[in-house]
């Protein structure tokens, strides 16, 4: 199966309210340590960041710094992980928070 190719078109990400909702089938899912080990040998991705979102999900960014592939996953309190999103053009940022009244 070639979990990259999977894309969660019922996933709704609320990045600004920090709400996660996942909805999936279990084509978009697998046990953590499958899609990790799949991540890691077809596209060379490891994780990069991690957060936790709505319900104790834990929401990752797996990324290769050669590549520049992205995916973000989200694991359920179950240990089941499905793919939210994947991309191209990955690049780590740490950016200060802008200034008041700066739009930047």
């Amino acid at each position: 199966m070639n979990l990259k190719k999977f894309f969660l078109p019922t996933a709704v990400l609320a990045v600004a309210s920090g709400l996660l909702t996942v909805k999936a089938n279990a084509a978009t899912c697998a046990p953590r340590d499958v899609v990790v080990e799949r991540l890691a040998e077809r596209y060379g991705e490891s994780r990069q960041s991690i957060g936790l979102g709505a319900n104790n999900a834990v929401v990752e960014v797996f990324a290769s710094q050669e590549t520049g592939t992205w995916t973000i996953t989200v694991t359920s309190v179950h240990g089941m992980t499905c793919l939210v999103a994947s991309g191209q053009s990955f690049e780590a940022l740490d950016e200060p928070i802008p200034a008041e009244g700066n739009d930047a």
